[in-house]
């Protein structure tokens, strides 16, 4: 077994979850959530995975910062986007013993945030496991997949021992030197498959079975390639590569639509602005049309609004 690393894993929903019980097998790990029901099941139950991976992992959860007493090694970033900035807030304390610091998030702007904080070790990357919160205690590993992991502060000796951890936990890591390929394909993906998924009110089939919608996602997807192709961005993976199996038969249809047609479900923010939204934003910027992208974006907004609403 590897050196016990201790690690705190900052918001354990879905991924989160997965990443925290998983790691909790080979290393000494901390659940760190704003859910006061779920950091109490946690505590009471233990963290239950079911799905794609089964277990059910024992250890300590927190909300409350001022509770996290000694080192990490790590603090491993897997809540919204929209949250960082006050999580890392509310951690310094800890940040000041210079942990590497990791995002594993959806959406840009996550990294810039994490360098602000004094002169720790960052690392950025994309898995592409899937999951779900299901309740308090317990979510749902949905599709197994790969993580990529690298330095954008520090070197690859920073890394290397997260990575091999998490693959020696069952969640296979690969370190690369610079992790922006495989996050500019994951992103691409996110940022055209999680809003289709929301507005088709999480119905999976309905994004492969309608021909329109079809024909929508493969126009979003060029408009995003052009956009990270104009700021010197390249592709690990086609972004769409999935998609295209699931379309010839080469993949099973999942019931997963993708976290952001989860969010629509509970009536809570989603990262429409982190992913769409940048790529409107950029494309403005760029000179770039993205009248695919825009419209999605306009769609999700008021989705957002109108989910709240209903939850009233």
């Amino acid at each position: 077994m590897t050196d016990q690393r201790r690690i705190l894993v900052v918001g354990c929903g879905a991924i989160g979850g997965i990443f925290a019980a998983s790691l909790a097998a080979v290393a000494d790990v901390v659940a760190y959530d704003a859910n006061e029901d779920h950091v109490r099941a946690i505590r009471e139950h233990g963290l239950r995975v079911s799905g794609a991976s089964e277990r059910l992992a024992r250890l300590p959860a927190t909300g409350n910062a001022a509770e996290l007493a000694g080192r990490f090694d790590a603090l491993l970033f897997l809540i919204k986007s929209s949250a960082t900035a006050s999580a890392l807030q509310q951690l310094k304390a800890v940040v000041a013993g210079r942990p590497l610091l990791v995002t594993l998030q959806n959406g840009m702007g996550n990294s810039e945030v994490l360098l602000a904080a004094g002169d720790c070790p960052v690392a950025r990357g994309v898995t592409t496991d899937a999951g779900r919160y299901v309740g308090p205690g317990h979510v749902e590993h949905l599709i197994r997949g790969k993580t990529w992991l690298g330095p954008i502060r520090g070197d690859m000796g920073d890394v290397r021992w997260l990575g091999a951890l998490l693959t020696e936990a069952g969640l296979p890591a690969e370190t690369v030197d610079d992790p922006m390929e495989a996050v500019w394909s994951k992103f691409v993906f996110n940022s055209v498959m999680n809003p289709i998924g929301a507005l088709l009110l999480g119905v999976n089939a309905a994004r492969y079975e309608a021909r329109e919608v079809c024909a929508l996602i493969d126009d979003m997807a060029a408009e995003c390639e052009q956009v990270v192709h104009a700021l010197g961005g390249r592709f690990a993976y086609d972004p769409l590569d999935y998609v295209k199996k699931v379309r010839a038969g080469q993949a099973p249809l999942s019931t997963h639509a993708g976290s952001m047609a989860q969010d629509i479900a509970r009536g809570v923010p989603t990262e429409i602005d982190e992913l769409t939204g940048f790529i409107v934003r950029e494309g403005d910027r760029l000179g770039i049309p993205v009248p695919a992208c825009r419209t999605v974006w306009r769609l999700v907004k008021g989705l957002e609004i109108a989910a709240r609403r209903k939850r009233l």
